[in-house]
């Protein structure tokens, strides 16, 4: 079969296959590590800001986390809602005009977050 191009199918997972803790668990990782580097906080990325990307993404995260939480169990979700408060508090601090306490990034869905 040297050649062929193989089928799409062949590639991938079957997606019916993965658990759904598994994809929503693997989306909020993607969300925070695209919302950490939109924060200047990935390695090596100190010089790279964009604070409403970042903002964007801390949003979705939270819609995602907060949306999931009851169906992925609290010892898959306690460690989604750390890492989104990190996020959260680090956006105040990166913000030069922080946002009053309930209208941060995801704070519509969280609730305000404190340090």
């Amino acid at each position: 079969m040297s050649g062929e191009t193989p089928e799409f199918d062949d590639l991938t997972r079957d997606i019916a296959d993965v658990p759904a803790v598994e994809v929503i668990t693997t989306v909020a990782v993607h969300l925070m590590s695209a919302a950490a580097v939109n924060l200047g906080l990935a390695e090596g990325g100190e010089g790279h800001k964009d604070l409403d990307e970042a903002r964007k993404l801390i949003t979705a995260l939270a819609g995602l986390v907060t949306a999931g939480a009851p169906e992925i169990s609290n010892f898959h979700a306690a460690p989604l809602r750390d890492g989104l408060k990190s996020l959260q508090l680090a956006f105040r601090e990166a913000s030069l005009v922080p946002d009053a306490p309930g209208t941060g990034p995801g704070e519509k869905f969280t609730g305000p977050v404190y340090s």
